[in-house]
């Protein structure tokens, strides 16, 4: 599982830096992201609704922000 840590990372950072782990997962890998950006709460399941990518787990992180656990979905044609 590959890990992002975006603390200390605002809007848009935060997302545009999801984007492009994700771009390079193949399907059904994960990533992991925390970011304390308060935006990163609506920004990333607006992007994996987008991108059709699955969201497993949103919950606090315990040193602070919040912490993502994405599965990669298949790829599409």
């Amino acid at each position: 599982m590959k890990s992002l840590d975006l603390r200390g990372l605002r809007c848009p950072l935060p997302v545009l830096r999801t984007r492009k782990a994700l771009a390079g997962l193949e399907a059904g890998e994960s990533l992991a992201v925390i970011s304390d950006d308060p935006l990163a709460a609506v920004d990333i399941p607006h992007l994996l609704r987008e991108s059709g990518d699955e969201l497993v787990l949103a919950e606090a992180h315990e040193g602070g922000g919040r912490r993502f656990l994405i599965r990669r979905a298949a790829r599409r044609s």
